[in-house]
Protein backbone atom coordinates (compact mmCIF):
# COMPACT_ATOMS: atom_id res chain seq x y z
CA UNK A 1 0.00 0.00 0.00
CA UNK A 2 1.42 3.48 -0.76
CA UNK A 3 1.03 6.63 1.23
CA UNK A 4 1.85 8.94 -2.00
CA UNK A 5 0.28 12.41 -1.82
CA UNK A 6 -2.43 12.53 -4.75
CA UNK A 7 -1.07 14.53 -7.48
CA UNK A 8 -1.30 17.69 -8.96
CA UNK A 9 -3.92 17.55 -11.82
CA UNK A 10 -3.86 19.84 -14.38
CA UNK A 11 -5.96 21.09 -17.60
CA UNK A 12 -5.78 21.44 -21.13
CA UNK A 13 -7.23 24.65 -22.12
CA UNK A 14 -7.81 22.80 -25.56
CA UNK A 15 -11.10 22.69 -23.52
CA UNK A 16 -11.43 26.40 -24.30
CA UNK A 17 -9.51 27.57 -27.07
CA UNK A 18 -6.29 26.98 -29.51
CA UNK A 19 -5.20 30.31 -28.93
CA UNK A 20 -4.88 32.08 -25.35
CA UNK A 21 -4.22 35.65 -27.49
CA UNK A 22 -2.47 37.25 -24.32
CA UNK A 23 -2.07 40.11 -25.80
CA UNK A 24 -6.04 40.86 -26.40
CA UNK A 25 -7.15 41.98 -22.74
CA UNK A 26 -11.10 40.65 -23.79
CA UNK A 27 -9.07 37.24 -23.50
CA UNK A 28 -7.06 37.73 -20.42
CA UNK A 29 -10.15 38.68 -18.63
CA UNK A 30 -11.56 35.46 -19.86
CA UNK A 31 -8.83 33.21 -19.17
CA UNK A 32 -8.56 34.47 -15.35
CA UNK A 33 -11.69 34.45 -14.61
CA UNK A 34 -11.50 30.47 -15.81
CA UNK A 35 -8.52 30.06 -14.21
CA UNK A 36 -10.45 31.10 -10.63
CA UNK A 37 -13.14 29.19 -11.28
CA UNK A 38 -10.86 25.98 -11.90
CA UNK A 39 -8.88 26.37 -9.55
CA UNK A 40 -11.67 26.40 -7.25
CA UNK A 41 -12.32 22.85 -8.33
CA UNK A 42 -9.44 21.50 -7.56
CA UNK A 43 -7.26 21.72 -10.72
CA UNK A 44 -3.61 22.80 -9.89
CA UNK A 45 -2.20 23.70 -13.30
CA UNK A 46 -2.69 24.32 -16.57
CA UNK A 47 -1.68 23.35 -20.00
CA UNK A 48 -1.84 26.00 -22.12
CA UNK A 49 -1.85 25.78 -26.22
CA UNK A 50 0.47 28.10 -27.99
CA UNK A 51 -0.49 28.78 -31.49
CA UNK A 52 1.86 29.15 -34.67
CA UNK A 53 3.09 32.44 -35.33
CA UNK A 54 4.46 34.21 -38.57
CA UNK A 55 7.53 34.91 -36.01
CA UNK A 56 7.03 38.42 -37.62
CA UNK A 57 8.14 39.53 -34.01
CA UNK A 58 8.78 36.62 -31.93
CA UNK A 59 10.37 39.16 -28.88
CA UNK A 60 6.55 40.59 -28.24
CA UNK A 61 5.25 37.21 -28.35
CA UNK A 62 7.65 36.30 -25.56
CA UNK A 63 6.77 39.60 -23.64
CA UNK A 64 2.95 39.09 -24.37
CA UNK A 65 3.21 35.35 -22.33
CA UNK A 66 5.03 37.28 -19.57
CA UNK A 67 2.58 39.68 -19.43
CA UNK A 68 -0.14 36.83 -19.08
CA UNK A 69 1.89 34.90 -16.03
CA UNK A 70 1.87 38.31 -14.23
CA UNK A 71 -1.15 38.98 -14.74
CA UNK A 72 -2.05 35.03 -13.12
CA UNK A 73 0.44 36.07 -10.10
CA UNK A 74 -1.56 39.52 -9.74
CA UNK A 75 -4.46 37.59 -9.23
CA UNK A 76 -3.17 35.64 -7.00
CA UNK A 77 -2.48 32.54 -8.81
CA UNK A 78 1.63 32.84 -8.41
CA UNK A 79 1.50 28.74 -7.00
CA UNK A 80 -0.37 27.37 -10.25
CA UNK A 81 1.67 25.79 -12.05
CA UNK A 82 1.84 26.33 -16.05
CA UNK A 83 2.99 24.01 -19.08
CA UNK A 84 2.72 24.60 -22.90
CA UNK A 85 1.07 22.51 -26.03
CA UNK A 86 3.70 23.18 -28.95
CA UNK A 87 3.25 21.47 -32.60
CA UNK A 88 5.71 21.57 -35.55
CA UNK A 89 3.90 22.82 -38.91
CA UNK A 90 4.85 22.59 -42.69
CA UNK A 91 6.47 26.26 -42.31
CA UNK A 92 8.67 25.45 -39.41
CA UNK A 93 9.49 21.59 -39.73
CA UNK A 94 12.27 20.06 -38.43
CA UNK A 95 12.14 17.06 -40.99
CA UNK A 96 12.34 19.12 -43.94
CA UNK A 97 14.98 18.29 -46.68
CA UNK A 98 14.95 22.23 -47.10
CA UNK A 99 17.88 23.59 -44.84
CA UNK A 100 16.68 26.89 -44.79
CA UNK A 101 13.31 25.24 -43.38
CA UNK A 102 14.95 23.42 -40.69
CA UNK A 103 16.57 26.41 -39.43
CA UNK A 104 13.41 28.25 -39.44
CA UNK A 105 11.84 25.65 -37.25
CA UNK A 106 14.54 25.89 -34.84
CA UNK A 107 14.25 29.49 -34.10
CA UNK A 108 10.19 28.98 -34.31
CA UNK A 109 10.93 26.02 -31.61
CA UNK A 110 12.93 27.87 -29.64
CA UNK A 111 10.85 31.00 -29.48
CA UNK A 112 8.05 28.41 -28.15
CA UNK A 113 10.79 27.15 -25.05
CA UNK A 114 11.36 30.95 -24.44
CA UNK A 115 7.40 31.22 -24.16
CA UNK A 116 7.25 28.78 -21.34
CA UNK A 117 10.02 29.75 -19.88
CA UNK A 118 8.39 33.40 -19.54
CA UNK A 119 5.10 31.56 -18.11
CA UNK A 120 7.88 29.57 -15.85
CA UNK A 121 6.65 26.31 -16.99
CA UNK A 122 9.10 23.31 -16.72
CA UNK A 123 7.76 21.66 -19.61
CA UNK A 124 6.85 21.92 -23.47
CA UNK A 125 4.86 19.19 -24.99
CA UNK A 126 3.74 18.38 -28.20
CA UNK A 127 3.93 16.67 -31.36
CA UNK A 128 7.69 18.63 -32.67
CA UNK A 129 9.07 16.07 -34.79
CA UNK A 130 7.08 15.71 -37.86
CA UNK A 131 4.71 18.68 -38.30
CA UNK A 132 1.14 17.86 -37.18
CA UNK A 133 -1.49 16.30 -39.39
CA UNK A 134 1.23 16.50 -42.08
CA UNK A 135 1.53 13.31 -44.53
CA UNK A 136 4.43 12.61 -46.48
CA UNK A 137 4.21 12.86 -50.26
CA UNK A 138 6.29 10.72 -52.60
CA UNK A 139 8.43 11.93 -55.51
CA UNK A 140 4.38 12.05 -57.68
CA UNK A 141 3.03 14.28 -55.01
CA UNK A 142 1.07 10.83 -53.36
CA UNK A 143 0.77 10.79 -49.68
CA UNK A 144 3.21 7.62 -48.99
CA UNK A 145 1.23 5.06 -46.05
CA UNK A 146 2.52 1.64 -44.80
CA UNK A 147 5.45 0.50 -46.16
CA UNK A 148 6.45 3.08 -48.37
CA UNK A 149 5.83 5.52 -45.31
CA UNK A 150 7.93 3.58 -43.15
CA UNK A 151 10.43 3.59 -45.89
CA UNK A 152 10.54 7.18 -46.11
CA UNK A 153 10.64 8.28 -42.18
CA UNK A 154 13.98 7.41 -41.26
CA UNK A 155 15.53 10.22 -42.89
CA UNK A 156 13.38 12.97 -41.69
CA UNK A 157 13.62 11.82 -38.49
CA UNK A 158 17.42 11.85 -39.18
CA UNK A 159 17.10 15.70 -40.10
CA UNK A 160 15.20 16.54 -37.06
CA UNK A 161 17.24 15.16 -34.74
CA UNK A 162 19.94 18.04 -35.80
CA UNK A 163 17.36 20.39 -34.86
CA UNK A 164 15.83 18.97 -31.63
CA UNK A 165 19.68 18.26 -29.95
CA UNK A 166 20.10 22.25 -30.28
CA UNK A 167 16.54 22.81 -29.33
CA UNK A 168 17.23 20.88 -25.89
CA UNK A 169 20.80 22.64 -25.57
CA UNK A 170 18.73 25.49 -25.49
CA UNK A 171 15.92 24.36 -23.14
CA UNK A 172 18.37 22.80 -20.65
CA UNK A 173 19.79 26.48 -20.15
CA UNK A 174 15.90 27.64 -19.20
CA UNK A 175 15.23 24.94 -17.37
CA UNK A 176 12.63 23.64 -20.01
CA UNK A 177 12.48 19.90 -20.49
CA UNK A 178 10.69 19.06 -24.08
CA UNK A 179 8.30 16.36 -24.08
CA UNK A 180 7.02 14.71 -27.45
CA UNK A 181 4.25 12.98 -28.24
CA UNK A 182 3.48 10.30 -30.14
CA UNK A 183 0.22 11.15 -32.07
CA UNK A 184 -2.52 8.76 -33.24
CA UNK A 185 -2.27 7.51 -37.06
CA UNK A 186 -5.79 9.13 -37.19
CA UNK A 187 -4.38 12.37 -36.96
CA UNK A 188 -0.60 11.96 -38.27
CA UNK A 189 1.50 10.16 -39.88
CA UNK A 190 4.62 9.98 -37.57
CA UNK A 191 5.95 9.14 -34.82
CA UNK A 192 2.39 7.21 -33.77
CA UNK A 193 3.71 5.20 -31.06
CA UNK A 194 5.91 5.01 -27.88
CA UNK A 195 8.65 2.96 -29.38
CA UNK A 196 9.14 4.89 -32.48
CA UNK A 197 9.75 7.66 -30.02
CA UNK A 198 12.17 5.48 -27.99
CA UNK A 199 13.78 4.50 -31.32
CA UNK A 200 14.49 8.18 -31.86
CA UNK A 201 15.33 9.73 -28.38
CA UNK A 202 18.56 7.31 -29.32
CA UNK A 203 19.31 9.77 -32.21
CA UNK A 204 19.37 13.08 -29.49
CA UNK A 205 21.02 11.37 -25.86
CA UNK A 206 20.43 14.36 -24.35
CA UNK A 207 17.45 13.68 -21.24
CA UNK A 208 16.20 16.87 -21.95
CA UNK A 209 14.05 15.67 -24.69
CA UNK A 210 11.89 13.19 -23.80
CA UNK A 211 8.16 12.02 -23.76
CA UNK A 212 4.72 12.54 -22.78
CA UNK A 213 2.59 9.61 -22.79
CA UNK A 214 -1.59 10.15 -23.84
CA UNK A 215 -3.55 7.89 -22.62
CA UNK A 216 -5.96 8.34 -25.80
CA UNK A 217 -3.04 8.04 -28.21
CA UNK A 218 -1.32 5.28 -26.03
CA UNK A 219 -5.10 3.26 -26.11
CA UNK A 220 -5.52 3.63 -30.34
CA UNK A 221 -1.74 3.08 -31.30
CA UNK A 222 -0.23 1.09 -28.22
CA UNK A 223 1.65 -2.15 -28.52
CA UNK A 224 -0.41 -3.30 -25.27
CA UNK A 225 0.51 -3.42 -21.65
CA UNK A 226 3.20 -5.17 -21.52
CA UNK A 227 5.00 -3.88 -23.19
CA UNK A 228 3.56 -0.56 -22.48
CA UNK A 229 4.90 -1.61 -18.77
CA UNK A 230 8.36 -2.02 -20.41
CA UNK A 231 8.25 0.93 -21.97
CA UNK A 232 7.44 3.44 -19.14
CA UNK A 233 10.13 1.69 -17.11
CA UNK A 234 13.02 2.05 -19.54
CA UNK A 235 11.93 5.55 -20.65
CA UNK A 236 11.63 6.80 -16.41
CA UNK A 237 14.87 5.12 -15.92
CA UNK A 238 16.51 7.12 -18.56
CA UNK A 239 15.04 9.97 -17.03
CA UNK A 240 13.05 10.88 -20.12
CA UNK A 241 9.60 10.60 -18.94
CA UNK A 242 8.38 13.73 -18.52
CA UNK A 243 4.73 14.59 -18.88
CA UNK A 244 2.01 12.73 -18.56
CA UNK A 245 -1.81 13.21 -20.30
CA UNK A 246 -5.07 11.88 -19.24
CA UNK A 247 -7.48 11.99 -22.18
CA UNK A 248 -10.20 9.25 -23.74
CA UNK A 249 -10.31 8.27 -27.05
CA UNK A 250 -12.93 9.88 -27.90
CA UNK A 251 -11.13 13.10 -27.42
CA UNK A 252 -14.36 14.19 -25.40
CA UNK A 253 -15.48 13.78 -22.01
CA UNK A 254 -12.91 12.15 -19.45
CA UNK A 255 -15.54 10.57 -16.89
CA UNK A 256 -17.85 9.14 -19.96
CA UNK A 257 -15.42 7.12 -21.97
CA UNK A 258 -13.54 3.81 -22.55
CA UNK A 259 -10.35 4.78 -20.92
CA UNK A 260 -8.47 1.44 -19.53
CA UNK A 261 -8.08 3.61 -16.52
CA UNK A 262 -6.88 0.94 -14.62
CA UNK A 263 -4.00 -0.97 -16.78
CA UNK A 264 -2.86 2.46 -18.01
CA UNK A 265 -2.38 4.17 -14.37
CA UNK A 266 -1.07 0.56 -13.28
CA UNK A 267 1.91 1.09 -15.45
CA UNK A 268 2.24 4.66 -15.11
CA UNK A 269 1.99 5.74 -11.65
CA UNK A 270 5.05 3.46 -9.95
CA UNK A 271 7.44 5.08 -12.30
CA UNK A 272 5.72 8.91 -12.63
CA UNK A 273 5.20 11.43 -9.45
CA UNK A 274 4.55 14.05 -12.04
CA UNK A 275 0.84 16.11 -12.99
CA UNK A 276 -1.96 14.10 -14.65
CA UNK A 277 -2.88 16.50 -17.40
CA UNK A 278 -6.50 16.00 -18.13
CA UNK A 279 -6.91 16.53 -21.89
CA UNK A 280 -10.68 17.30 -23.73
CA UNK A 281 -11.25 18.85 -26.98
CA UNK A 282 -13.57 20.84 -27.51
CA UNK A 283 -15.78 20.94 -30.58
CA UNK A 284 -13.92 24.17 -31.97
CA UNK A 285 -13.92 24.56 -35.42
CA UNK A 286 -10.06 24.21 -35.63
CA UNK A 287 -10.43 20.74 -34.42
CA UNK A 288 -13.70 19.52 -36.27
CA UNK A 289 -11.84 18.51 -39.43
CA UNK A 290 -8.34 17.10 -38.08
CA UNK A 291 -10.01 15.14 -35.19
CA UNK A 292 -13.34 14.04 -36.90
CA UNK A 293 -15.56 15.54 -34.24
CA UNK A 294 -19.14 15.24 -34.61
CA UNK A 295 -20.68 15.66 -31.64
CA UNK A 296 -22.17 18.69 -29.98
CA UNK A 297 -19.81 21.83 -28.71
CA UNK A 298 -19.51 22.30 -24.70
CA UNK A 299 -20.74 26.13 -24.35
CA UNK A 300 -18.18 28.06 -22.64
CA UNK A 301 -19.76 31.17 -20.31
CA UNK A 302 -18.70 34.34 -21.70
CA UNK A 303 -18.31 32.99 -25.36
CA UNK A 304 -21.64 30.46 -26.05
CA UNK A 305 -24.84 31.03 -25.32
CA UNK A 306 -25.91 28.13 -22.52
CA UNK A 307 -27.77 25.19 -25.06
CA UNK A 308 -28.74 21.44 -24.25
CA UNK A 309 -25.03 20.50 -24.60
CA UNK A 310 -22.91 20.32 -21.27
CA UNK A 311 -20.62 23.13 -19.97
CA UNK A 312 -17.18 23.11 -20.40
CA UNK A 313 -16.98 24.11 -17.10
CA UNK A 314 -19.42 20.84 -15.80
CA UNK A 315 -17.43 18.69 -17.92
CA UNK A 316 -13.91 19.80 -16.51
CA UNK A 317 -15.70 19.03 -13.11
CA UNK A 318 -16.97 15.96 -13.80
CA UNK A 319 -13.77 14.53 -15.12
CA UNK A 320 -11.12 16.11 -12.57
CA UNK A 321 -13.47 13.94 -10.24
CA UNK A 322 -13.50 10.64 -12.71
CA UNK A 323 -9.22 10.97 -12.57
CA UNK A 324 -8.97 11.72 -8.92
CA UNK A 325 -11.79 8.44 -8.08
CA UNK A 326 -8.95 6.34 -10.55
CA UNK A 327 -5.88 7.82 -9.48
CA UNK A 328 -6.84 7.24 -5.95
CA UNK A 329 -8.01 3.36 -6.42
CA UNK A 330 -4.60 2.62 -8.15
CA UNK A 331 -2.59 4.47 -5.68
CA UNK A 332 -4.42 2.22 -2.69
CA UNK A 333 -3.15 -0.73 -5.13
CA UNK A 334 0.38 -0.56 -5.16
Amino acid sequence: MTSRPEPSFYLSFFLFTTDPRPGDPAARELLLGQVRELVAMGYGGFELPIPPSGMANPEAEVEAYRQLRQALDAEGFAAVALTTNVAATPDFDPTSADAAVRERALAYLRSRVEITAALRGTVMMGPIIYPYALRPRGSDGAELWSDALQEALPAGYARAATVLAELADHAAGLGVRLAIEPISHWETAAPNTLAELQAFLELVPNPQLGVVIDSAHETLDGAGPECFAAQVAALAAAGRLHYVQLSPPDRGRLDRSWLPWTPFLERVLPHYQGPLAIEMFNALPAFQPLLRLSRRKYWIAGVDAPSDAPSAMDVAAASLAASRQAVAAVLASL
